[in-house]
């Protein structure tokens, strides 16, 4: 959380000011938003990723650099009193794809109001894949040609 005199904003994000007090005003930005909701839908038993296949590609890569995206395949839209959240899971098999889901939406949920302090508007989750244990991955094929 950034503390500062006046709201702020950038391009990228919609800052969420609390009203003013004597010592300042609190400044919670999208993405920090969009982090805790990543943190909390990557606990959720039966997630295996965040993402789509080519966000999962190049979250594997800043992996392995050390830049880690955990927003990945998350996006917010913080208003000033509530949140909207759309997240993009992959579910392992043979988990249930409906209740990996809700749980991810209420784990989401509960974060959000918990550690922000917004109330949630809705919460979208997207299965775009299913995990199935030994089976490659494209970060994971090895390369054709040397």
């Amino acid at each position: 959380m950034a503390t500062s005199t006046q709201p702020t904003t950038s391009a990228k994000a919609t800052a969420v000011s609390t009203p003013a007090t004597a010592s300042g005003t609190t400044t919670i930005v999208d993405p920090v938003v969009a982090k805790i909701a990543g943190i909390a839908a990557r606990e959720v038993p039966g997630v295996y990723a965040l993402g789509g296949g080519a966000a999962r590609v190049l979250g594997t890569i800043r992996d392995a650099i050390g830049q880690a995206d955990l927003a990945q395949g998350v996006r917010v839209e913080v208003g000033e009193t509530q949140v909207a959240a759309d997240v993009t899971i992959v579910v392992e098999y043979p988990q249930p794809l409906q209740q990996v889901a809700a749980q991810v939406r209420l784990a989401v949920a509960n974060a959000i109001t918990e550690l922000v302090g917004l109330e949630v508007a809705e919460i979208n989750v997207t299965v775009t894949d299913v995990h199935i244990p030994g089976e490659s991955t494209e970060a994971d094929a090895e390369p054709r040609v040397q």
